[in-house]
């Protein structure tokens, strides 16, 4: 036994502290892997994971190959976490919403003990995207589905304000902050398409500012952009080029906060600047980038990107790349490394099989040259075909053809998708696999890894996706939780399971390779599937030469190869292999 487990620890930390990666490694990180293994033989997980790091990007990774591997964290602030229950009733919002249709309570401060704790690290997390945090309006409205409150962030009421149920703005540096001294970027949900709803608490924006009609119809591209969504959401003019003032109401508000000079300085500032005119666009873009130059923000996660002009989004980016620059500018110590700024795109609908360019009926618009280095994947949770078909056909997809050299983010679940992949949560452990090792970049749906439910007794419509994190379940949910994070780490600690060429080596069981090379970096894993438990060979094929040391991430059992195999006895059916270093 204790042979076994000085086996287990070594592979442990050799493949979690290999010599690229020794400044980032530490005898007391080592300890901890090897605990986290035991901790995990013995059917106990516990609920952060004291686990590696998330890897530190590699010089020769570009950006579609790191966002080709990157795992995603997408979650509702308000329904994370609630590390400071001070700001519950923030801004006198009751709670006599629908079901689930109220603040829940999550807030900065909760994603912050959680990223402090490891919770992301242990599941191999690359980024944290986040809901918006910036001021919402401050009533309920019913859109037909009961009373609902602004908790999703949505509903925007000031872009320059961070909303007080959340936090406070040093509540979201210190996320940010802490989530880089993590190794996790973290993307800012940017909305510059419409305002939140009018209420008797919250004064409508002038009519130069916004549409309110009449209702998109997606009939063509005019009745898809230069529309609103739904009647109660006032559509941002982003087509317009005249200038406008500043809303009364919203300097009204600065003025009582003490900072109107400070606001309006600021943006005759941006404005003599850039030259652009004081069109409501330029605003926003102004009022988003502004957090991008403050904060430090990674990347953008841009909402309803197909209802305003592509060069909108193509403008936005030009400016984000501005204010990114600016920050690292101003904080040298706390730059990672040149990766570029991030934009990914929610154009709802989109699939990698329409290739760079969406077709509103009547014209096609190619997002990728707007701006956008990824579109969100709206396809892959219904494509419920076999793993190989699968795997094989989005190595094709992110290798070749029109989307090589650009990144897709495909996910299971979300807070808006009706029809998510295994609504009832039969089959997390498959689901797991079927995301985590598809090529492309992987968005878990924050409780995914825990089986959270997706439908909820007495919530309508998209409230059924927006639960409070099931926190509760840590134990109960422990294997599913296990799975998800070995997979995670494994996908972390191996851009090429995301981003590699994908090569079918047998049909059943199920053995496939991933190979990346990137400048003088080459990485190369090989997953075996449905292997059973206990003793096992496992053929390697033409992957790894004889005499190449393997480690087993699901196990942390490692063998080497001889006669084109490799001899292991594990717990479990499938089987990660790479090379130990």
């Amino acid at each position: 036994m204790v042979r076994d487990l000085r086996l287990i620890g070594r592979a442990l930390i050799n493949y979690y502290c290999p010599p690229v990666r020794l400044s980032a490694c530490s005898l007391r990180g080592a300890v901890l892997f090897l605990w986290a293994a035991l901790a995990g033989a013995c059917g106990h997980i516990p609920e952060t994971g004291d686990v590696p790091p998330a890897a530190v990007t590699h010089p020769d990774t570009g950006p579609s190959t790191f966002w080709n591997s990157a795992t995603v964290y997408f979650l509702l602030t308000d329904r994370f976490e609630n590390g400071d229950p001070r700001n519950d009733m923030a801004l006198g919002r009751a709670h006599d919403g629908a079901v689930l249709r109220n603040f829940e309570g999550g807030d900065l401060a909760g994603v912050l003990r959680k990223i402090e704790e490891g919770y992301f690290d242990s599941l191999g997390v690359t980024a944290i995207w986040m809901t918006p945090f910036v001021e919402q309006i401050h009533a309920g409205v019913d859109e037909g589905t009961g009373k609902t409150y602004a908790y999703h962030g949505y509903w925007t009421r000031d872009w320059t304000a961070v909303d007080p149920a959340l936090g406070t703005t040093d509540d979201l540096r210190a996320v940010v902050d802490a989530a880089h001294r993590h190794g996790i970027r973290i993307l800012m949900d940017a909305v510059i398409n419409h305002t939140g709803p009018v209420t008797p608490q919250d004064p409508a924006w002038p009519d130069d500012w916004v549409r309110t009609g009449p209702n998109c119809s997606y009939r063509s591209y005019t009745t898809t952009v230069d529309c609103t969504l739904v009647a109660t959401l006032p559509d941002v003019r982003t087509d317009r080029g005249a200038p406008v003032e500043l809303p009364p109401a919203l300097l009204e508000k600065w003025g009582h906060e003490g900072r109107r000079d400070q606001e309006v300085a600021e943006l005759d500032a941006f404005f003599q600047r850039t030259g652009y005119p004081r069109a409501p666009r330029y605003y926003v873009i102004k009022w988003l980038t502004d957090w991008v130059r403050e904060l430090g923000f990674d990347g953008y996660r841009v909402d309803t990107a197909k209802h305003f002009g592509p060069s909108v989004s193509a403008e936005l980016k030009r400016e984000a790349e501005v204010a990114l620059t600016d920050w690292r500018r101003t904080h040298p110590a706390q730059v990672r490394d040149t990766l570029p700024f991030y934009m990914v795109g929610e154009v709802y609908g989109w699939e990698p099989s329409q290739g760079r360019d969406y077709n509103f009926g009547d014209r096609s618009v190619d997002f990728f040259s707007n701006g956008y280095d990824a579109l969100i994947n709206f396809g892959f949770k219904s494509d419920t075909g076999s793993l190989d078909g699968l795997f094989t056909r989005y190595s094709a997809t992110i290798h070749q053809g029109p989307l090589r050299g650009v990144a897709v983010l495909n996910y299971l679940s979300s807070h808006d998708d009706g029809s998510p992949y295994d609504v009832d949560r039969k089959d997390p452990i498959g689901a797991g696999i079927r995301l985590l090792l598809a090529p492309g970049g992987a968005q878990i749906y924050y409780g995914d890894e825990l089986a959270r439910p997706l439908k909820v007794q007495g919530a309508e419509g998209d409230a059924n996706l927006r639960s409070f994190m099931n926190w509760g379940d840590l134990d109960r949910q422990a294997e599913v939780l296990q799975h998800w994070r070995k997979l995670g780490r494994f996908r972390g600690a191996h851009p090429a399971v995301g981003a590699g060429v994908h090569r079918t080596l047998q049909a059943k069981p199920f053995i496939f390779s991933r190979s990346l090379e990137t400048g003088s970096r080459v990485d190369r894993v090989l997953v075996a599937m449905d292997q059973g438990e206990g003793a096992k060979i496992i053929p390697v094929f033409d992957l790894f030469p004889d005499g190449t040391e393997l480690v087993d991430a699901y196990s942390g059992v490692s063998g080497k190869v001889r006669k084109g195999s490799v001899s292991l006895t594990t717990g479990s059916g499938l089987v990660l292999l790479a090379e130990q270093r």
